[in-house]
């Protein structure tokens, strides 16, 4: 063999080998960041925060929302339970934004006092059924909005303890949202999903001083500031929007971890693909946007949607905890020592999920339905390359519960 190709070969590959390592450190530097900001709000939940609300002196009006398209399987057992509030009748009314459901549903839900907004969208979303419900409805009658998902169930405390809260000058609060059923592996590990966020993004961020994250139901806001910005709201990603709103007009965006709303989880594979794709694609979609008030946001020292944005930068869990694994994985093939950091650092995600899980959800099942996570991770990654368009288009998550 020519020793002109031996020599260019060996320079070949240490080329290779240099952008390797190089790669190999900016990788890892970039999710150790990821993972050691996660692990300190995990930590930071675990921090008892007692409730500093008095009880209100005044009860103020409610409008309660809920958004219900082809619900009739459970919208009228939901506003039956939200019925029993021991909160005053005359001062809330609870509205429901009928869309594409049967008449017969209608009608049983005027017969139990709620009100019915009845909509046909051609192109159904949660966003336009809000502004429908704001601009039906009479602003001077109504002092906070709440809003639900169809199959949403509350204390009867509920209004109590948004009252006292709002009472104490708060626009937005944040309920604990928490899993309704953990009757399959897929829904457990949905429920599991739930409580990461809850610990990590709402307990921790609010233990911490910054805004709890909004997740879509279980939310109330001042009733003016809503219906004011509600109109610039448009995508299937809402909750994401009105934070941005609320953030970059600096309100703060209060959690209540003991007023909890049961809600359902999916059960199944495909509904976690769909469910997901329409997350993802509504997090880059608002990412997109928030990039560009990154350097105002820095400027006017608003670091609570500093921090936001950082938020939406960091991938879902279930990625983050593939592509460490798999990196972990294929590090290992080509050299044990450059992997061991990697092993190191997705243990330290696993410790992460486990501070932020709470003891009752950590069991034997829990045991037995991790061994779905490698399809989940699978399924994620399918939904980074069908992202497109999904942010405008109504991905109905069907309700059973």
């Amino acid at each position: 063999m020519n020793p002109a190709y031996i020599i260019k070969y060996i320079y070949l590959m240490n080329i290779g080998t240099y952008v390797f390592f190089i790669l190999d450190y900016l990788l890892f530097i970039l999710f150790t960041l990821v993972i050691l900001y996660l692990f300190a709000f995990a930590l930071l939940s675990k921090k008892k925060r007692a409730n500093h609300y008095r009880k209100a002196d005044k009860q103020h009006r409610f409008a309660v929302l809920f958004p219900a398209y082809k619900e009739d399987r459970v919208i009228l057992h939901s506003v039956e339970s939200f019925l029993q509030q021991n909160y005053p009748r005359y001062l809330y009314d609870v509205i429901v934004i009928s869309d594409h459901m049967q008449m017969e549903t209608n009608a049983s839900l005027e017969e139990i006092s709620a009100k019915v907004l009845e909509v046909k969208f051609e192109k159904s979303s949660k966003a336009k059924a809000l502004n429908f419900a704001i601009d039906s409805l009479d602003a001077s009658s109504y002092d906070i909005v709440v809003i639900f998902d169809a199959d949403n169930i509350v204390d009867t405390n509920f209004l109590e303890k948004i009252n006292d809260v709002y009472s104490s000058g708060r626009k937005a609060i944040q309920a604990h949202r928490t899993a309704k059923n953990t009757d399959t592996d897929i829904a457990l590990l949905d429920a599991i999903s739930e409580e990461i966020n809850n610990s990590i993004f709402r307990k921790g961020q609010v233990n911490a001083g910054f805004s709890a994250a909004l997740s879509g139901s279980g939310m109330a806001f001042d009733y003016t500031w809503f219906a004011k910005n509600i109109k610039e709201v448009s995508s299937s990603g809402e909750d994401k929007e009105i934070e941005a709103l609320l953030l970059k007009q600096k309100i703060f965006i209060e959690y209540l971890d003991q007023v909890t709303v049961l809600d359902e989880k999916v059960q199944n594979s495909d509904t976690f693909y769909n469910q997901r794709q329409r997350w993802i694609a509504a997090q880059y979609a608002i990412l997109a946007k928030a990039l560009k008030d990154l350097p105002k946001a820095l400027s006017e020292r608003n670091f609570d949607y500093y921090n936001k944005i950082i938020q939406w930068i960091i991938p879902p869990r279930i990625l983050l905890l593939g592509s460490i694994g798999m990196l972990a994985v294929i590090t290992t093939v080509v050299s044990f020592s450059v992997s061991l950091k990697w092993w190191g650092l997705w243990f330290l995600l696993l410790l992460t999920f486990f501070v932020a899980i709470p003891d009752h959800l950590i069991s034997k099942r829990l045991c037995k339905a991790i061994v779905r996570l490698p399809w989940l991770f699978t399924l994620m990654v399918l939904n980074l390359f069908r992202l497109k368009g999904a942010n405008k288009n109504f991905n109905r998550t069907e309700h059973t519960h």
